[in-house]
């Protein structure tokens, strides 16, 4: 019989206030023995840790509920998958492949949905940098664009001219829907005039005409009144612009935004419990279209939903390397993912949950990742049983920017995986080597 290893004792405070109706946190364990029926221990031993997984099952269910919500309210919706969310090919394919065209805010987002073999016409070309090569191309291969500065209105002029072609593009629009910070940056405000102002100045050059209408209010929207808010600022502006310069909007964009279930820091209840669901989202936003419009036709309808769709797909596995004991008593693990592919780790506090149960009681805990970094802090404070060397953490969900925000910094970028709608494995992503990281050097 093998001895049990030793370690020095130490006395944790317990503190009450940390229990719930569940009981106390000393005795509750999350325990995540498989994702969609593959097991976290053939995961790592076949592709490594730490480890991106995807659910295409979850993916599936999350556009289908989204989708369904706001279809069943209104007859002509259209999803842009937001690339910056998650530009992986094989997450960008699902997404396409359900009907979604492609939102992108940079020309390498636009060559990588040319590169899936998206048209230009099934893009829509947002941000507030637009190269004037990337734009010509844009113009081109008939992509929507969405105007974001009076600059940009300039040089798609000049492409008409040098091309010899009247453009149709959308604006895009800022304004105040009770949100704040307002998200002021991006477009043509809508109170002071500019935005109707902006509107003058493309029909004044002839060259362009205005055919859409985009606003993007901002991120972890919680509150749907925002967007029904939103909604009739466009609403009255597209009225506008039709009686006063004889504009056609075929379609209106109210961008995305939408929150996921993940727990920002700071909140005092459940994601679960203050996150809108689909329908209230979708209510906001019909409703008050069909309300408002005043045309014969109502407008197609865009959203450029990216978080919402991805987020709770998404898992990271992630193993303790080492633990130490800190001189205010708390347990550091050494995990070997860290800030660099957990960019988001910032904002939110994710779920972290054990491959099987572990004996002992919990303690306070801190998780570490391995960067030679004192950021590199990925909880600091969860109530953790004993763990061993080896043990694997699931943390979810960070299906949304934590990949495409992962940093090539001190350690390589990990492998992702996508579990099929059968059950089945795929790497669509290996790891990051030293080819991968200097391949370009010289």
């Amino acid at each position: 019989m093998s001895k049990m290893s030793y370690e020095k004792p130490t006395i944790t405070k317990i503190d009450f206030a940390m229990a719930s109706k569940y009981g106390s946190p000393m005795k509750a364990q999350r325990v995540r023995t498989h994702i969609d029926g593959v097991s976290i221990h053939e995961l790592t031993h076949t592709y490594g840790s730490p480890l991106f997984v995807f659910s295409q099952r979850k993916i599936e269910s999350l556009y289908t509920t989204l989708h369904t919500a706001f279809a069943s309210r209104y007859p002509n919706v259209t999803f842009g998958w937001s690339y910056k969310t998650n530009y992986l090919n094989a997450i960008c394919r699902i997404f396409h492949s359900l009907g979604s065209i492609a939102e992108v805010v940079s020309e390498f987002e636009y060559q990588k949905a040319r590169s899936l073999g998206i048209e230009g016409r099934d893009i829509i070309f947002n941000g507030p940098y637009k190269p004037y090569d990337a734009l010509k191309i844009a113009v081109q291969e008939g992509a929507k664009i969405h105007v974001d500065n009076l600059f940009e209105i300039n040089d798609l002029e000049k492409i008409a001219d040098e091309l010899g072609v009247h453009i149709p593009i959308a604006i895009r629009i800022n304004m105040d829907t009770g949100i704040y910070p307002q998200w002021s940056r991006f477009g043509f405000n809508y109170e002071n005039g500019e935005a109707y102002e902006a509107v003058g100045r493309i029909y004044t050059g002839g060259k362009l005409s205005l055919v859409g209408i985009h606003t993007h209010i901002g991120t972890f929207m919680l509150d749907p009144n925002a967007y029904k808010i939103a909604t009739t600022k466009i609403m009255r502006l597209k009225e506008e612009v039709e009686r006063d310069f004889g504009a056609i909007i075929d379609y209106i964009d109210l961008g995305g935004g939408f929150a996921s279930k993940a727990n920002l820091k700071g909140m005092y209840q459940s994601a679960d419990v203050i996150v809108p669901t689909a329908d209230e989202y979708a209510h906001a936003i019909t409703d008050t279209i069909h309300l408002m419009n005043k045309s014969e036709h109502l407008p197609k309808l865009y959203l450029e939903t990216g978080r919402a769709l991805i987020d709770e797909a998404g898992y990271l596995i992630t193993s303790v390397h080492g633990y130490k004991r800190f001189p205010d008593g708390k347990k550091g693990y050494i995990l070997d993912a860290g800030v660099n592919i957990l960019y988001t780790s910032s904002w939110f506090n994710f779920t972290v949950e054990l491959d099987r149960a572990y004996h002992g009681l919990n303690e306070p805990s801190v998780l570490n990742g391995p960067l030679c970094m004192n950021i590199d802090v990925i909880e600091e404070s969860i109530m953790l049983p004993p763990l061993d060397r080896g043990s694997c953490l699931i943390l979810s969900p960070v299906g949304a920017y934590n990949y495409t925000q992962a940093m090539q910094f001190i350690r390589y970028k990990p492998s992702v995986v996508l579990i099929d709608n059968v059950g089945q494995a795929h790497l669509i992503k290996a790891m990051d080597d030293l080819a991968t990281v200097t391949h370009k050097e010289f």
